[in-house]
């Protein structure tokens, strides 16, 4: 039973490594993309925004938490807010208009042309991250969308798509939480003196 246990373990840390080489190779220009178009927000005094369900809600706050603190340097804060954790807002909206406009009710309110908005979903389906992303580029936000291998309707509504070349949902937020730290360090990097 051991062996099989740690078998398990290490079946799963070698699929996550795997994973990572694969996105080193398909996405590190996009990921290199992301990072400017925030960094560029930053830089001009904008708010990147993201959103997000589930285990990509906390990406979310983990992200901006990142930026608006620190990543790995003491610096200027950056603007940076998960519309994932108003309580009073998510509730009201999605009573009032349903679930699908949590988000983009928020980036109605709070967005402005230059402002970015990552939308977070493994299958890129998300109504809720939809509609946001869509509302963003009504306003001129830049829009940038965190997905599983197949980026689903996210790839139309996205300047940037990262695609995770992965089917697993727990790889898929693995992967995840990976591209949001490289993401945060090239901000930081930019955006510090």
């Amino acid at each position: 039973m051991k062996n099989e246990i740690q078998s398990t373990v290490i079946r799963q840390l070698l699929e996550s490594a795997d994973l990572c080489r694969d996105i080193a190779s398909a996405l590190a220009a996009d990921i290199a993309a992301a990072a400017a178009v925030m960094a560029a927000a930053c830089a001009g005094s904008r708010t990147v925004y993201l959103c997000g369900n589930g285990g990509s809600a906390a990406d979310c706050q983990h992200i901006a938490a990142e930026l608006v603190g620190r990543y790995m340097k003491t610096r200027a804060a950056i603007p940076a807010l998960a519309l994932t954790v108003d309580t009073s807002i998510l509730t009201a909206v999605g009573n009032d208009f349903g679930f699908e406009q949590i988000f983009s009710r928020q980036i109605e309110a709070l967005g402005r042309a230059g402002d970015v908005l990552v939308g977070i979903s493994t299958s890129g389906r998300s109504a809720n991250v939809l509609h946001a992303l869509r509302a963003a580029g009504r306003i001129g936000m830049k829009r940038v969308a965190l997905t599983g291998s197949d980026p689903g309707p996210m790839a139309a509504e996205a300047e940037i798509v990262l695609a995770v070349p992965s089917p697993s949902t727990p790889r898929i937020q693995e992967a995840h939480a990976v591209i949001g730290h490289i993401i945060c360090g090239l901000i930081e990097d930019t955006c510090s003196p």
